[in-house]
């Protein structure tokens, strides 16, 4: 033990912890898996949008928790004069909208350019300003929408 001990003496507090952890708990092969995180719970920045995502906030609606706080943040930077749509399920009566993005408003996307999420036709477009009734947390709401 004296020789640990004056092993010891000569390292910084962080060589010392390392030095135990593989004196005392890594003896064994695959006992590291003793000192891996639990991963299970851990949300990403997409995950706290998703879950606080509105389509349309209110001027007064408080932003309580840190998560709408930044849901919020995400909706103000959001350029919301036209909607991007995805009709890929319009046979079963569900349409998809959402506003756009800062890199289709420099594309012209949703207002030069189709507003549909996979078409590209430039001619001929028409502008129509809708209703868009949705369902945003068992709550039915409607909206007036720009798409092109």
């Amino acid at each position: 033990m004296t020789g640990l001990r004056s092993q010891m003496r000569y390292l910084t507090p962080y060589d010392v912890h390392k030095m135990l952890i593989n004196e005392y708990v890594l003896r064994q092969p695959g006992d590291t898996a003793l000192l891996k995180r639990d991963t299970s719970r851990d949300r990403t920045d997409y995950h706290v949008i998703r879950d606080n995502h509105k389509f349309l906030w209110n001027q007064d609606d408080p932003a309580v928790s840190w998560e709408e706080q930044f849901a919020r943040k995400y909706y103000d930077k959001l350029f919301k004069e036209y909607c991007i749509g995805d009709l890929s399920l319009y046979k079963q009566n569900k349409v998809a909208l959402r506003w756009r993005i800062e890199k289709e408003v420099i594309s012209g996307k949703g207002q030069f350019i189709c507003g549909n999420k996979y078409c590209t036709s430039e001619e001929d477009l028409k502008t129509w300003e809708v209703n868009f009734a949705y369902t945003e947390k068992g709550e039915k709401k409607n909206a007036l929408v720009k798409i092109s």
